[in-house]
């Protein structure tokens, strides 16, 4: 089982380190009973110095118990319009699997909209790629049980930009557009959808 850590870097910097920190520490712990701590930081820092400044790029880390390869990849914003709903109660994607085998399967699913929603066990989770905030006008609100805990959203929770709440199928009729936030794809960058493009 291996796992993967995505981390933004631009400008010379890594967004968001000290978050990406803890879950990588924390998912060698739980999963692979790992007692010692990796610093990223000090790691990435010796590879840093043969990367462009003025590019946006992912850093991909590849790990189990162990960092088994760091790559960087020039990375654009995606262009999406449309989300299809995928139901799917099974789905465990708790840690960031490099297996995403899953995730795969409902995407084949999706039909003419760029990419889905998955609800589990009726309730709104995550795109297939992405955490999601749901604006109502007045507020920006991020589902409780989201499939994957990332780091933007947890520090826009932590900012208190954002709030949680379960959100059903019935409850999207009060919002305006979806947001996608991701490792790579901030608060910021406004990679929305609006309502009626949920599928």
């Amino acid at each position: 089982m291996q796992l993967l850590e995505t981390i933004r870097f631009n400008s010379g910097k890594f967004a968001n380190i000290e978050l990406h920190q803890k879950r990588f520490n924390d998912s060698r712990k739980q999963l692979f009973n790992c007692k010692d701590g990796i610093n990223l930081s000090s790691i990435l820092n010796s590879y840093i110095k043969n990367q462009p400044d003025y590019q946006l790029l992912k850093c991909r880390i590849i790990y189990d118990d162990d960092i088994e390869s760091i790559k960087f990849i020039p990375y654009n914003l995606p262009n999406l319009t449309s989300l299809k709903l995928i139901n799917c109660d099974k789905i465990e994607y708790s840690h960031k699997y490099i297996d995403r085998s899953h995730i795969n399967k409902l995407m084949l699913q999706k039909g003419d909209a760029d990419d889905i929603i998955i609800v589990r066990n009726g309730l709104i989770t995550d795109s297939s790629f992405a955490n999601l905030l749901f604006f109502n006008g007045v507020q920006w609100i991020t589902p409780a049980h989201p499939l994957l805990k990332g780091t933007q959203r947890a520090k826009l929770l932590e900012q208190e930009q954002v709030i949680t709440a379960e959100i059903r199928l019935a409850d999207l009729s009060n919002f305006t557009k979806v947001r996608l936030i991701n490792a790579m794809l901030r608060f910021e960058d406004e990679v929305d959808i609006q309502i009626e493009n949920i599928l």
